[in-house]
């Protein structure tokens, strides 16, 4: 959490609270005051208000916790949007014991992602917060889809863009990947929460960077996420440089630390990687690129429960290096 998020939590609650109660005096329109978490309604919130919102929020946060780790997001460097974390506690906060109905956490899930891969809550987030407070619990009741999920388009291109590290949608492929149960490739475990911190696992090239570079093939494409998926230290080092076949080959022949594996008990950890076998024992790049695009495409439209885009029109979608709140978190949580 950043220092502002569970103020800024209550504050949606407070600002509600007054809209109802201007409701209940017969105001509308632009009358009715605003529902709002902004710098400004911080100083604003009363000493009352925090009071008699501060063991709901808190309450709220915990479960989001749970929530996350239900996601397979473990650590703040794997969190796609510190800024989502608000509206995700107060809206937990809000409907309670409902959240662990499967029928609600579904359209939670939902919601969830297409704000991560719709790249909604990178900057200027305040209105979005509030919007997503008062629209998801409505939803849930059998109200209108929340703006967060109707305007969302995923475009396929953008598979194709994403390089950074930090950036959101990045991070939720990962995490979508180990949710769908990859299992490590050495190891063949998946990455729960114990193999997580034990192993000490990230997002690694699938074709190794030497072996791109020596093909002439350019780091735009092949550091793409499309070439990178969640793998255990230990794994990325016997993968080394070499091609695709020959790293293959290692794990299935075995050595004094890592016994044999059976190509075919290989073949299925890729499969839960969203990797073909038979085009990655080809070291057929340009065609691996291609398939897992596909694949991974579907993974994404299943998360946000819609068609992706898959036209001509321009990407818009861009890699960024985080929000201030999410680089402050991380370093108060190191510290």
């Amino acid at each position: 959490m950043s220092n502002t998020d569970f103020l800024q939590a209550i504050s949606l609650f407070y600002t509600r609270q007054r809209r109802r109660e201007a409701e209940r005096a017969g105001k509308a329109g632009k009358d009715l005051p605003t529902v709002i978490g902004n710098r400004q309604a911080l100083l604003n919130l009363p000493l009352s208000a925090y009071k008699r919102y501060e063991k709901q929020v808190e309450h709220g946060f915990v479960q989001a916790a749970k929530f996350l780790h239900m996601q397979h997001i473990y650590r703040i460097f794997d969190l796609p949007y510190q800024s989502q974390i608000v509206p995700l506690a107060a809206i937990l906060a809000d409907i309670g014991e409902a959240w662990e109905h499967e029928a609600h956490r579904a359209k939670l899930v939902r919601w969830y992602w297409n704000g991560v891969f719709g790249e909604l809550y990178g900057s200027a987030v305040e209105s979005r917060i509030a919007r997503d407070f008062m629209e998801v619990p409505c939803w849930l009741q059998g109200g209108p889809e929340p703006s967060t999920v109707s305007e969302v388009i995923f475009r396929a291109g953008r598979l194709k863009t994403m390089h950074a590290r930090l950036s959101a949608a990045y991070k939720g492929i990962n995490a979508l990947l180990m949710k769908e149960g990859a299992q490590d490739f050495r190891s063949g475990q998946k990455f729960d929460h114990t193999v997580f911190f034990g192993e000490n696992v990230d997002i690694h090239h699938i074709f190794p960077k030497d072996w791109c570079k020596k093909q002439g093939i350019k780091p735009a494409i092949y550091d793409s996420i499309i070439n990178k998926t969640p793998l255990s230290f230990r794994t990325n080092r016997i993968i080394g440089g070499v091609a695709p076949s020959k790293y293959l080959a290692k794990l299935e022949n075995g050595d004094k630390q890592t016994p044999a594996i059976e190509r075919t008990r290989l073949d299925e950890y890729l499969r839960t990687h969203l990797i073909d076998p038979t085009i990655l024992r080809n070291d057929d790049f340009e065609t691996f690129m291609e398939d897992r695009q596909r694949q991974l495409l579907r993974l994404i439209e299943q998360a946000i429960g819609k068609a992706a885009y898959t036209g001509d029109e321009s990407e818009e979608g861009v890699d960024v290096e985080g929000d201030a709140d999410a680089v402050e978190a991380e370093m108060v949580i190191a510290s």
